[in-house]
């Protein structure tokens, strides 16, 4: 039915064990599988030896320790190469690589990480010898002093204020372009002690080398051929990743996070796996998926084992997708729940363009809903509002709050308000007589169609007496008997103490008649917000006008329009939203069902962003 939700299906398929990586990928390519393991399971892909998941887990977090250390030299992972190889040797065998590789990189990575640090240590230097006309020390004797004098040379911190210098030190502040030198000599106790006071004010300590350059130029030589040095180092590092398969055993090991994130408990044996679990496609197309990816397999759609819920399916339009929204914030419908969605596709627009009825506005809406519903899916609800709106604007005459350019097909809101409030209240109780029949509706799915004739038919007769005498109060006899026919019904239903049951029933359908009409009364709200729409729009007409300029007049009637978009727009949707589910989801929707969850997709591994493999 139309607006019955579709449990999925149950599914058994037995693949060799061997290729379970490899169907787990096909069938989360599918978008239309979710995976339960068997009740009757008791371990977590129990195999051979014990539960394969605590493995892979343990195998994973060996790779987390290696990746602290080893993640900046490792190249980028590639997919993992697919079937034919056992599930719990794919972590382990991709571990024995990684930590094969550490052995064979370890020297080429502590080389890198030296000439890395002199590359920065003489970046810095190259920073004070560039100061124009600064006098300088003879470098090469200052950085040969020793044992009894000391020599240092440190970047200070910017906002470094004055330093306490012993007086038996000699020092010298440079101030380059960039950052601020300092250059001290004297004995080696006082330095040591210069050393703890300026660290305390996060100064960098350079590394003074055993031989200063005797130039920019010699230094910008050696920054060369440590350059080129560092390409030969990775130039290693790249081969050996090469030879030890570095990035396909990245490549399986994120296939084995993605396996103990996402796969639940599944049987196996040493030849065989079995994945069981939930899917929205049918017997045939699965099949097919199966044979084009060259699986040995055996499926079956056996019923559901005992015990397990099904996941809820919602069937819907195109244009009714976006409206899955409003069921969402209360749950997912049941199976024996109806979907509103595509009633909502047309009771939200109208309640929400009666409300922001205006041709301009209401096309601004709809045009940003369009523009915007794919980046945001949330605001495609705007393109129907903003479509009403526009609908609503023809009726009321109003175009970007100007009412003298159109004539009203139908009237003006505020000359009218009392035929606008009434229309409010008579599309409220059809909103609500909508809801109960719904309700209605679902009891007959759930096999309780006699129970609400019983008793719940009697309070919607009620209802509809107490409003159709509005315009006739001829129609009040049905209040009466619809709250004996409640009470009635409810006494032939019950096995005992019918006179209380029925008594009990009286109270209860009062009460929940009350209830409708105070939720039908609640509809007035849009009325009253049609017409404080109205009235702010007369509002802005008018301030323009008063500014007696042409300019003016236009720049106060832009302002105006976009605060009505931003701020009365997102009041009107909030009103929208809370008739929805406080008023006519309230009849009928519980959102007791289980939402089904696709088996998400392994990790993109070719579109990985890339990161930087070696320190700066």
């Amino acid at each position: 039915m139309l607006l019955r939700p579709a449990p999925a299906t149950w599914f058994e398929l037995l693949v060799v064990r061997d290729e379970l990586p490899h169907a787990l990928q096909v069938l989360a390519a599918t978008r239309q599988v979710q995976l339960q393991g068997p009740v009757a399971s008791a371990s977590a892909l129990a195999g051979t030896g014990g539960g394969l998941l605590p493995v892979m887990r343990s195998a994973l977090d060996q790779y987390r320790r290696l990746a602290e250390r080893y993640a900046p030299f490792w190249p980028l992972a590639t997919a993992s190469t697919g079937p034919g190889r056992r599930i719990d040797e794919v972590p382990r065998a991709a571990i024995e690589r990684l930590q094969s590789w550490s052995k064979d990189a370890d020297p080429l990575i502590a080389r890198l990480q030296q000439l890395a640090s002199e590359n920065s240590e003489l970046a810095r230097l190259r920073g004070l010898l560039s100061v124009p006309g600064e006098p300088l020390p003879n470098l090469s004797l200052f950085g040969a002093a020793g044992p009894v004098l000391a020599s240092r040379a440190y970047l200070l911190a910017p906002a470094t204020g004055a330093i306490e210098i012993p007086s038996t030190t000699l020092s010298k502040r440079i101030l380059p372009l960039e950052g601020e030198f300092l250059l001290a000599l004297g004995p080696a106790a006082d330095i040591r002690a210069l050393d703890e006071t300026l660290g305390a004010q996060k100064a960098h300590r350079l590394a003074i080398p055993a031989k200063w350059p005797a130039s920019l130029a010699e230094l910008d030589a050696r920054m060369r051929q440590i350059e080129s040095e560092s390409g030969e180092v990775r130039a290693g590092l790249a081969r050996l990743s090469e030879a030890h398969a570095i990035a396909s055993a990245l490549g399986d090991l994120h296939l084995a996070e993605w396996i103990v994130a996402h796969v639940p408990e599944l049987t196996m044996t040493p030849r065989f796996a079995s994945i069981t679990g939930w899917t929205t496609a049918s017997s045939t197309a699965l099949h097919t998926v199966l044979e084009k990816a060259s699986l040995d397999h055996l499926l079956r759609f056996p019923e559901a084992p005992p015990g397990l819920v099904p996941p809820i399916v919602l069937h819907n339009p195109r244009w009714a997708q976006p409206f899955e929204l409003f069921a969402r914030l209360l749950g997912v419908p049941g199976a024996a729940e109806a979907d509103p969605s595509r009633i909502l596709a047309l009771v939200a627009p109208v309640m929400f363009g009666f409300m922001f009825g205006d041709v301009g506005q209401g096309a601004a809406l709809l045009v940003t809903g369009l523009a915007l519903r794919r980046r945001f899916p949330a605001l495609a609800l705007l393109a129907p509002g903003g479509a009403a709106a526009m609908l609503f604007g023809l009726l009321f005459g109003s175009v970007f709050a100007r009412e003298s350019v159109l004539p009203a097909l139908w009237m003006k809101p505020l000359q009218h308000p009392l035929t606008l409030l009434l229309v409010s209240l008579a599309f409220g109780s059809g909103v609500i007589l909508l809801g109960l029949a719904l309700d209605a509706l679902q009891s007959s799915w759930a096999g309780r169609a006699r129970l609400w004739w019983s008793t719940r038919a009697g309070i919607v007769l009620s209802y509809v007496g107490v409003i159709g005498s509005a315009l006739d109060t001829r129609a009040l006899w049905a209040l009466p008997v619809g709250l004996g026919w409640s009470s009635i019904g409810s006494a032939a239903m019950a096995s005992a103490a019918r006179g209380r049951a029925a008594a009990a029933s009286l109270g209860t359908a009062l009460e929940t008649l009350m209830q409708l009409l105070i939720n039908t009364l609640s509809f007035v709200r849009i009325g009253a917000f049609a017409l404080a729409h109205a009235g702010l729009a007369s509002a802005i007409t008018g301030l323009a006008a008063a500014t007696g300029s042409r300019p003016m007049f236009w720049l106060v009637l832009s302002l105006g329009n976009a605060f009505v978009l931003v701020m009365e727009g997102l009041i009107v949707a909030i009103q929208t939203t809370r008739l929805v589910l406080f008023e006519f989801f309230v009849r009928f929707l519980h959102g007791s069902g289980r939402p089904f969850e696709p088996l998400p997709l392994p990790q993109d591994i070719a579109s990985s962003p890339p990161r930087s493999r070696f320190p700066p």
